[in-house]
């Protein structure tokens, strides 16, 4: 049975009138009506972050240690409805079952880490050269947060920003993807069950043009003091550009292209393993997938064979079984994935399945599991005799495909990195670690895209020789808060006098959400 999802501000039922209306259906079976969604206009939007500014002075005033009980709530919640959640994401997302089971797992761990910051959130005392004055800071939330994410994560990647922005004093309105709307809004309901006031987190299920506008709408009332995204990069930086005009930074994760370097002395084995996952897991749907695999002439042909092989031997299909990856997530990402097969050219060789394009009776996969003509299911691509001009080399494809590019020698291998440079505006999200080099067994080997930064291995050295020159002076290393890194956390405003002020806690309540709230 689906149900009927509308935004929630200030702890009710949004009431204005929608600005339309979504079917969430199962990718893996287009039949199934996971839920139909109501999506909020620009108002209900801005709305919601004028409900989030109000409540957070008091949401701020509770003490962080308090805070982190409640995130240690949230993460007990999760965990007693994780099979439940986890049946909901695999349904509604096509996530095979054991993969969203490590994402939920992943809400529970970040929790578990984060619960105990409400304890962490030290200041500093500055020696002063006036004999008559004292200096020190302390943290102050910076207010009320808007929170965007995207739906190849629906409930591990916001819980990045929700957790650590709560305990952290701000409160939230998160807005969610509208094709992943029940597991957000399951996700939701356990938090809220640990007993967070009315307005600290609200919920907004909108489309682009709604968001952008009620976060542009939120800014220019006041209302919005920080925006987090994650999505793709073109929209990362649409929501920058509008941050900039307000003088604030975002926080934005966005799109990569991710190369796998494969060296003569690689352990091909392990090299197979990591890019049949890292390109084909999720069914390549991630920032993080294995876009290009660079490797040497010399193994180039073992190690194509070995890679096809694999790929032409995983299970794909039902998502309820076990396989390596399941449908397309949405409509809209199957339609973009047939456009990057229009970037094969006919320089390019096609490996890894008995077909390309969507799984089908008359364009069958060997070895299926499942009905194909059910949902939205497409073979895995590789494509080898990719070049550096290639729209496949430089672009981003969200998608079961992955490139081979062959190099000769290393300066050859070097002449790539300005192109990778170029592709990653930013510094890389996730760069699958090559495989391991035999000759120096048990040390890491990446391609390092940007700067100069030593190896890893290097880092972590200097790091504990930093520490361990502390510790021989008494004193105790610091380690950055990861609310700092999010920017969710600012030295007082001027004019702040220090007082103490008059604290309430929230009541933490133990709530269960059962198998059938989460639509399972």
């Amino acid at each position: 049975m689906a149900s009927n999802i509308v935004s929630v501000v200030g702890g009710r039922a949004a009431q204005d009138a929608p600005a339309d209306r979504l079917t969430s259906t199962n990718p893996s079976r287009l039949t199934d009506v996971v839920a139909e969604v109501t999506l909020a206009s620009p108002a209900t939007f801005a709305a919601a972050c004028a409900a989030a500014k109000q409540a957070q002075p008091s949401w701020g005033d509770i003490p962080a240690p308090v805070r982190g009980k409640a995130i240690a709530a949230m993460g007990r919640i999760v965990e007693d409805n994780k099979q439940a959640l986890a049946r909901l994401v695999t349904r509604e997302l096509g996530k095979p079952y054991a993969e969203a089971l490590g994402e939920v797992q992943e809400i529970i761990d970040t929790c578990d880490f984060f619960l105990g910051e409400g304890r962490r959130l030290y200041g500093q005392t500055v020696p002063s050269e006036m004999p008559d004055k004292q200096l020190f800071t302390f943290r102050v939330p910076v207010g009320s947060v808007a929170v965007v994410t995207a739906g190849n994560f629906p409930v591990a990647v916001p819980s990045w920003y929700l957790v650590p922005a709560l305990v952290t004093g701000n409160t939230v309105v998160w807005k969610p993807a509208e094709y992943a709307a029940a597991s957000a809004l399951a996700l939701f309901e356990l938090l809220q069950a640990a007993g967070l006031p009315e307005g600290v987190l609200n919920i907004v299920f909108a489309d682009g043009t709604a968001t952008f506008g009620g976060l542009e709408q939120a800014l220019q009332a006041g209302t919005l003091d920080k925006i987090g995204f994650t999505g793709s990069t073109a929209v990362g930086a649409r929501i920058g550009e509008l941050a900039g005009r307000h003088l604030q930074s975002p926080c934005l994760e966005l799109g990569g292209k991710n190369p796998m370097v494969i060296t003569p002395s690689a352990d091909l084995g392990l090299a197979v393993e990591g890019a049949l996952f890292s390109g084909f897991g999720t069914a390549g749907q991630r920032c993080t997938s294995l876009g290009t695999v660079i490797v040497h002439e010399s193994i180039h042909d073992e190690f194509l064979a070995r890679f096809s092989a694999a790929v032409s031997a995983a299970a794909v299909g039902d998502p309820a079984q076990n396989v390596v990856y399941g449908p397309m997530l949405d409509q809209k990402f199957a339609t973009g994935f047939e456009e990057y097969l229009g970037w094969i050219q006919p320089h390019h060789k096609i490996l890894g399945s008995s077909g390309i394009g969507k799984i089908s009776g008359t364009n069958p996969r060997v070895g299926f599991v499942g009905d194909p003509e059910a949902g939205l299911f497409y073979h895995p691509v590789i494509v080898d005799g990719v070049q550096a001009g290639d729209a496949l080399f430089r672009q981003e494809t969200f998608g079961p495909i992955v490139g081979v590019l062959t190099y000769r020698d290393l300066g050859e291998r070097a002449r790539l990195r300005p192109v990778l440079i170029h592709l990653h505006q930013r510094p890389p999200r996730g760069v699958p670690i090559p495989a391991r080099d035999q000759r120096r067994d048990g040390q890491r080997q990446q391609l390092h895209l940007r700067g100069r930064s030593p190896p890893p291995l290097r880092r972590e050295r200097q790091v504990r020789q930093r520490q361990s020159a502390v510790r021989d002076l008494g004193a105790r290393p610091v380690h950055p808060l990861a609310g700092d890194e999010l920017g969710l956390l600012r030295p007082p405003a001027e004019g702040t006098d220090g007082r103490h002020r008059t604290h309430r806690r929230p009541q933490l309540q133990a709530h269960d959400l059962t198998d059938q709230r989460l639509g399972a």
